[in-house]
């Protein structure tokens, strides 16, 4: 049998194109029954904007959108006022809202389990109600502490001299222990444990799938902050702790990369269990101690492949590029974020599925 490589996968799904002459609309239509395929998104802000008619036209219909800002500026009673607008303000431009990202409200103090937690919890009881009462399904959160996703430099030379990320370290060690000190990987055990069993069961009765983004590099610790979201096994302990059908994942893939992880058998396995509800469908080269992000068709990642995967195993919530590199002439104010590369990871995304004959939408 043939190994597939990201080439050969690549190769195929460009003859399979050729040879049957698909269009667009063509793959769209070979979805099954009530279930449109993959929803290509990407990441917006909280209402529509450069990226949003960029996105439309090149095909994409699907937005994440970002509420943390304006949720912080509102009373807990006009939570779901504020967001039907968010929704209905994507629906004008003809994108809907395939779920948020980056918590729905500030969540610092539940991460760092200090003072304060228990209102923050009740404000991200209410934005999940919220959620659930205008329609949006899907909720992206992480539990990185202190630090968010962490880089050491952002203008590291890629193919091209594109400006990549890297991770690195020996760097990020000398650069010492942030504001917070020390923060054990016991003590944010509790935390999420704390959370997770508050948070879980309202999820749970609103429909609103919990989606637990890896620690980005799923390293610990990073700058003296214990980070427990750094593998399979811990991700099967913490979907253990509040066992429910919402207490899932978003599969970022270089993360699972970076930390050794078989990514298909992975993604199989929890696709099986139907605890994948958003994937970050990105690609690195590297492991956790050193991550250089790359163009999603030169990592170490057989993305072709990857797509198959997802399709085979009954995958239909939305999947967006998350980091890619900054093109020359693009501003770099937003590292991993600019639009170009965006546009670039969505054709290439589309190539394969329309060379592939697998729907999306």
């Amino acid at each position: 049998m043939q190994k597939i490589t990201r080439r050969t996968g690549i190769k195929g799904a460009i003859g399979a194109m050729a040879a049957t002459g698909l269009t667009e609309g063509a793959a769209r239509r070979t979805a099954p029954s009530g279930k449109p395929g993959i929803k290509f998104a990407l990441m917006n802000g909280s209402e529509p904007s450069h990226v949003t008619r960029v996105g439309k036209q090149i095909g994409v219909d699907y937005a994440i959108s970002g509420v943390s800002g304006v949720l912080s500026r509102t009373e807990r009673s006009n939570y779901e006022a504020a967001l039907a607008k968010v929704k209905a303000d994507f629906a004008s431009s003809g994108v809907t809202v395939a779920g948020v990202e980056s918590h729905p409200v500030p969540a610092e103090k539940i991460k760092l389990g200090i003072d304060g937690r228990d209102e923050e919890i009740e404000n991200y009881i209410s934005a999940i109600r919220a959620l659930s009462n205008v329609g949006i399904p899907v909720l992206c959160y992480n539990f990185m502490a202190g630090l968010s996703w962490y880089r050491t430099t952002t203008t590291a030379k890629g193919r091209g001299g594109a400006l990549v990320t890297v991770f690195d370290n020996k760097e990020a060690v000398k650069q010492g222990l942030t504001k917070w000190g020390e923060i054990s990987e016991d003590k944010m055990w509790d935390n999420i444990s704390y959370f997770l069993k508050a948070v879980i069961p309202e999820a749970q009765k609103a429909n609103i799938k919990m989606a637990l983004h890896p620690d980005d590099p799923p390293l610990s610790p990073l700058r003296g902050i214990g980070r427990i979201v750094t593998s399979a096994k811990n991700y099967r302990r913490i979907m253990d702790m509040a066992p429910s059908p919402v207490n899932g994942i978003t599969f970022c893939q270089a993360n699972f990369v970076a930390m050794g992880e078989d990514v298909e058998a992975l993604a199989k396995e929890w696709l099986k269990q139907k605890k994948i509800f958003f994937v970050h469908f990105r690609d690195i080269r590297g492991n956790r101690e050193y991550i250089e992000e790359t163009f999603h068709d030169e990592g170490s990642t057989d993305m072709a492949r990857m797509l198959e995967v997802y399709h085979q195993n009954g995958f239909d919530g939305p999947l967006r590029p998350d980091h890619a590199p900054t093109l020359d002439g693009a501003a770099n104010d937003k590292p991993g974020y600019a639009l170009e590369g965006k546009v670039f990871a969505i054709g290439y995304f589309k190539g394969i599925m329309q060379g592939k004959n697998l729907p999306y939408a």
